[in-house]
C-alpha cells in the first residue's frame, strides 16, 4: 500500500498472513523514487499475540527506524477501517502504542513518554540535553529514535539541506539523528521544518513534531499542547502525563503487487 500523513509518504507492507520477509535490500529498491515506488518509511505490519497488530520500519536508505509517527496513525487507520474498531493497540520497538480515532477523519496516537536523558536518547556523552553544547544551542529529544531541534527566528531562512545532513551525523549522536528547526509562533504554535535521519527533507513527520514541541515545552516557549505546522500541513501534539499524543489527517492512496522481475532483481 502507498499512505501518506500530510505528504509524509509511506510504503506499507501487510505480512500478517506471511510471505518473505522485508529486507534492507528490498526497502532501499523500494524506496528509490525512480527505480522503485519512493517513501520516506517503510512500515511492515506483523501479527503479533498481545497487540491488534506489531509494526517495524526502515528508512529510505534501508536503515532500520525504531519510531515513525505518521505511518503509525496511517496504518492505525487502515486497521480501525478494516476492523471497525474505533481505538487498537500497536506493537513498536517503542512498546505498546495506542491509537484511536479522533473523528472527523482524523486518527490520533500515543507515542509514548519522550526520552530525556543523555543515554536514552542516546547520546555519545553524558550532557545536558536541553543545552547542547553545540553551535545554535539544540535540545536533544528521544522519541524512540534520536531528535536535535534548533530554534530559530525563521525557519525559512534555513539552509536546511546543508544543515539537515551536517547535524544527522554529528559525533554526539552516534546513531545519527532528526534534525528539526523550529520557528515559535505563539504559545500554542510552532513552525517546523524537518530533515529525517536516513531520508532528507520531508514534508512532515509524526516523531519529529513530537520531539519538537516537546523541546519548546521544556524550553518554556509553548504549553504542552501545540499546533504544528509542517510543510505538509498540521498536527496537534498534546504532551500528557501518558505519553506525547499525535492527531492528523492520513491518506490511503493505492495497493499494488510487486513483480517477480523486480523482486529476482533485488541484491
Amino acid at each position: 500500500m502507498k499512505m501518506h500523513g500530510l505528504g509524509n509518504d509511506f510504503v506499507v507492507i501487510d505480512r500478517r498472513a506471511g510471505g518473505p520477509p522485508v529486507t534492507a535490500a528490498l526497502a532501499r529498491a523500494l524506496g528509490d523514487r525512480h527505480r522503485g515506488v519512493g517513501f520516506d518509511q517503510l512500515a511492515v505490519i506483523e501479527a503479533a499475540k498481545d497487540a491488534d497488530a506489531a509494526l517495524t520500519f526502515f528508512n529510505a536508505d534501508g536503515s532500520p527506524s525504531s519510531a515513525c509517527g505518521n505511518a503509525t496513525r496511517c496504518v492505525a487507520r487502515f486497521l480501525m477501517e478494516e476492523t471497525g474498531q474505533q481505538a487498537l493497540v500497536l506493537r513498536t520497538e517503542r512498546g505498546l502504542l495506542q491509537a484511536e480515532d479522533a473523528g472527523g477523519g482524523l486518527t490520533r496516537v500515543n507515542m509514548g513518554a519522550p526520552l530525556l536523558a543523555w543515554d536514552e536518547i542516546p547520546l555519545a556523552e553524558a550532557m545536558d540535553t536541553l543545552h547542547l553544547p553545540v553551535e545554535g544551542d539544540p535540545v536533544a529529544t528521544g522519541m524512540g529514535n534520536p531528535h536535535c531541534t534548533f530554534f530559530v527566528p525563521d525557519v525559512e531562512a534555513v539552509a536546511l539541506e546543508v544543515l539537515g545532513p551536517q547535524f544527522e551525523h554529528h559525533p554526539f549522536y552516534p546513531q545519527r539523528t532528526n534534525v528539526e528547526f523550529v520557528q515559535v509562533l505563539g504559545s500554542d504554535a510552532i513552525r517546523l521544518r524537518i530533515w529525517e535521519r536516513g531520508t532528507g527533507v520531508t514534508l512532515a513527520s509524526g516523531s519529529c513534531s513530537c520531539a519538537a514541541a516537546v523541546a519548546a515545552a521544556r524550553r518554556g516557549l509553548t504549553g504542552r499542547r501545540v499546533t504544528v505546522h509542517v510543510d505538509g500541513g498540521q498536527l496537534q501534539i498534546d504532551w500528557r502525563d501518558d505519553g506525547v499524543w499525535m492527531t492528523g489527517a492520513t491518506a490511503h492512496v493505492f495497493d499494488g503487487h510487486l513483480t517477480p522481475a523486480f523482486l529476482e532483481a533485488l541484491p
